[in-house]
């Protein structure tokens, strides 16, 4: 079937990213409440979350922040951290391979977890409009710009515990985004258990905190890609 992309198939995807901030802005908040604790202006929040739009990334680049800040440490950790954009990329090449000029970058520019977990879901019901990944992706950087806003400006009245509720947010969003990949215990069970197996090994060794993500990761998405090339009519 023939791949498109319109305004109709855009404006799908903003709409199926509207459940979505339930989950973001929480996440959104708490960045911006910590880039406050750091000592970054409303401005300089505004600008890393619009420039990075990567939750994952800036938390662990908030962590490591120093006064004066190390740059490069920064920006290593956060580079290791969205390697993980590479296999997901890749993931969508069953729109992605059709799109050329803006369309490609700017999918490719709005892309993260969220938006990856809920395109693979409505290409696997039939989508075949690739605006949606587009929609869904810029409705989701709108909304986590303006969530870590909010969180900046909360964070100036209003100080949070460090056992804030709020605070599990990130890692509950995270959760919940596999419910829109999960196709059964027998395709997705063995490559999840290897991805959290390996992440908290590492994490066991106690080596530096983007390791384990990138390690969990890579080893279950290798195991996945695998046995999708193992399966009755895949293509070799």
């Amino acid at each position: 079937m023939r791949i498109t992309f319109t305004p109709a198939g855009i404006l799908r995807g903003v709409r199926s990213g509207i459940p979505l901030l339930l989950g973001i802005a929480p996440f959104g908040v708490i960045v911006g409440v910590i880039s406050l604790r750091h000592g970054l202006s409303l401005a300089e929040t505004l600008l890393m979350s619009g420039v990075v739009f990567a939750g994952a990334s800036q938390l662990l680049a908030l962590e490591l922040w120093t006064n004066p800040p190390d740059i490069l440490a920064v920006a290593i950790a956060a580079l290791v951290v969205n390697i993980r954009m590479v296999p997901i990329g890749a993931a969508l090449s069953f729109w992605l391979d059709h799109l050329r000029g803006w369309r490609l970058w700017g999918s490719l520019f709005f892309l993260v977890d969220h938006s990856f977990a809920l395109s693979v879901a409505a290409n696997r019901k039939g989508e075949r409009d690739a605006g949606y990944l587009f929609g869904l992706g810029l409705f989701t950087w709108i909304g986590w710009v303006a969530a870590t806003a909010a969180g900046h400006l909360l964070g100036s009245v209003v100080a949070l515990p460090p056992e804030h509720p709020l605070f599990f947010a990130a890692t509950a969003s995270f959760v919940a985004i596999l419910v829109a990949l999960w196709r059964g215990p027998r395709q997705d069970v063995p490559p999840w258990l290897l991805a959290a197996g390996s992440a908290v090994a590492v994490q066991a060794l106690h080596l530096p905190p983007p390791l384990p993500l990138l390690v969990g990761a890579f080893a279950g998405a290798t195991l996945a890609a695998w046995r999708e090339t193992r399966r009755p009519g895949a293509r070799a």
